[in-house]
């Protein structure tokens, strides 16, 4: 399994043209802004606990809440503290909204050729999509619903599963190492958004290319699959 980009080398900037099965997106970061929300609960959470806001609100990003709770706090009651944090980012939807060109992108694309696989759990997914105002998907794969949250390739290979379709005929949509990691562990191929970390992050995480936002990616039905178009993206390859 390819985790890394060691040795990966820029082919060009410009437009590129994809062709796969299926879209397989993460969703805070990449179709919906909760930056804000999400650093107030996590820097709550770690001045209560004595750690660093900053460290842990930015460890956080992309993972599943259980891993980060763990992680800062072995011997803690972990499932009393996910219960704490999850109701802290339920409760907090000022300033959830959709990311440039989301909306119009879930729009293009039929109903059964894309999925939302976040490492939220179902409920705060879908409490936070009502918030951002996106059409509902037809298929969350959510911490909920894995035993391996990202970066471990298994919320991918399950969404692709659901949807019908080989994991490496998906493309998947992502803002954090953690999921691109876990995107091209699943043998998916990745096209990044540089709405969280900056580029030279991203590329050393895996993606195969990058843009700015979902705003510069079109999408139409093409045959029996998805046509996409990338405006000034980065590409990329091993």
């Amino acid at each position: 399994m390819h985790c890394s980009t060691t040795g990966t080398t820029l082919l060009s900037w410009g437009v590129a043209q994809i062709n796969c099965s299926a879209l397989l997106f993460d969703m805070d970061g990449v179709l919906i802004d909760s930056t804000p929300a999400v650093a107030r609960v996590w820097s709550r959470w770690a001045t209560a606990h004595g750690l660093d806001p900053v460290e842990v609100t930015l460890n956080a990003h992309g993972r599943p809440s259980m891993s980060t709770i763990r992680e800062y706090l072995p011997n803690a009651d972990h499932e009393k503290e996910n219960l704490m944090v999850e109701r802290g980012e339920i409760e907090d939807l000022d300033g959830v909204v959709p990311l440039p060109g989301a909306l119009e992108l879930l729009a293009d694309l039929p109903d059964d050729r894309w999925a939302i696989v976040t490492s939220c759990t179902r409920a705060l997914a879908e409490v936070r999509f009502r918030a951002a105002g996106l059409p509902q998907p037809r298929l969350f794969i959510t911490a909920s619903e894995v035993m391996h949250g990202k970066p471990h390739p298994e919320p991918y290979l399950k969404a692709a599963k659901k949807l019908g379709f080989a994991p490496e005929a998906c493309v998947v949509v992502e803002d954090a190492p953690a999921g691109i990691r876990a995107g091209k562990s699943a043998e998916s191929r990745v096209l990044a958004v540089r709405t969280t970390v900056d580029d030279s992050t991203l590329i050393e995480a895996g993606a195969d290319w990058i843009v700015d936002n979902c705003s510069q990616v079109h999408a139409h039905a093409a045959g029996a699959g998805l046509s996409l178009n990338l405006e000034a993206a980065k590409i990329l390859s091993s």
